[in-house]
Formats: structure tokens, sequence, C-alpha cells
């Protein structure tokens, strides 16, 4: 069992996120959000206007960090062999071999997710659960380390195919990048006038920290009084007037488990109200199906879970 020590676990934080804010500008609170995610063994899934970074912000944290990384760009045509691997013939041995895809790596950029087949997109739904693949009925375990972030642009509707409830189940949290001010878009042009700032970003962490931190995480302490908190938070999704579908258990254990990883990143060895408050609607809000007549009257999944943060009572 890892020792908790909060303030090394911070340490890696502050330099994994001053790596990345090498190229990434004015996004401080999503690189925070997405660190969580990386510590707590979570998956996330980027959704933002074309041209917002989403791409490069992947890019960058896999820059960062001295482990494997694979990029897939998702097309209608990819099939779920492109993912996963295929076994081949090799005639001259005249047995069949394996030829990995590139799920089996560290850290997997799914790019353009929704542009694949449901079909494809479910090939990495064993994989973001259990991290192990099945090809041609062998289990095959992934990485130690196995974090996907998948990018998806929500104005384009022609050639995609939205991701199905299961597959948005498995990612932890949901994120959209915005727009950056004035001044940070200035400096964006001054630092990519001639050349990118992200070819010459070198790793800052290795393998083994991330891996050391994850099994940090886990040791921070959570009061009984705030696991009651966040059952009741994801259990009121299931009640709430003008939502289909709730939030699953899983929600609930990626709430406590991003809550714990914001802890250490605070330098704390106990996570606090606050810390479930903050990433509440980002790993419960995409979880959620309205009904059509709340869709209709303009109600979002947002709205929903920002009402039920403030009807709950904060244990003190």
């Amino acid at each position: 069992m890892e020792e908790l020590n909060c303030q090394w676990g911070h340490g890696i934080f502050k330099r994994l996120a001053a790596n990345i804010q090498i190229v990434i500008k004015g996004q401080k609170e999503c690189i925070r959000y997405i660190l969580a995610g990386l510590a707590s063994n979570g998956h996330i899934l980027l959704e933002d206007n074309p041209g917002t970074g989403k791409t490069t912000l992947a890019k960058a944290l896999a820059k960062s960090i001295d482990a494997d990384f694979k990029r897939i760009q998702f097309t209608p045509d990819l099939l779920p062999s492109d993912i996963l691997g295929v076994s081949i013939f090799d005639p001259a041995q005249k047995i069949f071999k394996l030829h990995k895809g590139p799920v089996f790596t560290n850290i997997l950029l799914a790019d353009e997710i929704n542009r694949a087949s449901p079909r494809t997109q479910s090939a990495l739904l064993e994989s973001m659960a259990e991290s192990q693949v099945t090809i041609d009925g062998s289990i095959l375990n992934l990485e130690d380390l196995f974090f996907v972030i998948a990018t998806q642009n929500p104005v384009e509707s022609s050639g995609t195919y939205p991701l199905p409830e299961a597959q948005m189940d498995r990612f932890a949290m949901q994120l959209n990048l915005g727009y950056v001010a004035r001044e940070q878009e200035v400096a964006i042009l001054t630092e990519q006038q001639e050349v990118h700032p992200i070819h010459s970003l070198t790793p800052c962490v290795t393998l083994k920290d991330i891996l050391r931190l994850r099994r940090m995480v886990n040791q921070v302490f959570i009061a009984k009084e705030l696991k009651l908190y966040m059952v009741d938070l994801v259990n009121k999704t299931r009640e709430k007037t003008g939502v289909s579908l709730g939030a699953s258990p899983r929600a609930t254990i990626a709430l406590m488990k991003t809550a714990q990883a914001l802890a250490v990143f605070d330098n704390q060895a106990f996570i606090m109200a606050d810390h479930i408050q903050e990433i509440a609607v980002y790993v419960i809000a995409h979880r959620l199906i309205l009904d059509p007549h709340s869709t209709f009257s303009g109600m979002t999944a947002r709205f929903v879970v920002e009402d039920i943060l403030k009807s709950i009572p904060v244990p003190v």
C-alpha cells in the first residue's frame, strides 16, 4: 500500500500543470480536471468547437509524461480491428500472429470519436472499463497505465454518430475548453508565430510517478457523511422530474475517486465537500438523458445537476 504523501502528489500535479501550460493558455481549470482524471484512473471526453485546442491539450499531456502515446483518428470506415488489433497468418511459420492495435498503449487519444460507427466505438468499452481486450476469444490485459482522452465536436452532425449511453458512462468526466480571453489569444499568436511550442515540450514526470500517484490517491480519507452526500447527489438524478435516465453507480465511484485526486492536488489527506461540488457537474451531467419535453423546454443536464447541488444539504 502506497504511503500517502500529499506534498509529493501536489508537487507532481504542479509540475505537470506548469508543463502543459507552456502550450495551452487560459485553461487552468480544465487542465486541473484532466489531471484529476488521470490520477484517479478515469477517462476524459473533451467536447468543444473546432480549433479550441482539444487535440493539442491531449498531446501536451502525453508529451509531459515519459510514457507510450498513440493516436487514433476516428473515421466512418474505421473498424474495431484497427483499434484492438488482428491475428494475421504467417505462412513461413504456419501460425497466426497477433498484431496489436493502438489500444495497447499508456495514453490513447481517440480523436473525433463520434465520427466512427457505433460498432467501432464499442471496441473501446471493454478496454475503458476493465483495462483489457478480447481478441479471437483470448483476454489480453492492457498496460498498468491506460488513459483515454477522446475528443468530439458538438456542432457537426453530418457524418457523426452520437456516443451511446454505455460509452458515455465509461468517461469519468466530460469537459469543455471554451474560448480564451483576448490577451491569452494574443499570447498564443506570439508563441506560434514561428514554431508551435508543443514541438519542444519534454517529459517532466515518469510513468512510475503516475502509477505511484494513482496508488496514493486511493489512500485519501473520505468521511462517511461525504460518502452519503455523494450517493444522495447521484441518487437524486434517478428521481428528478424530466430525467428519463439518471446516473449509474459508476458515476458515484468516479465522483469519489476524482474528489480524492483533487484533495491530493490541493495537498490535503482528506476530501472536502468543496471537492465534490467542484467536480459534480463534470462527472454526472454527461450521463443523464432528459425526456423530450424537458429537452424541448430548454432544460439541460448541467442545469439539473446544479439544481440538485443546491437542493441537498452539505455535510458539516
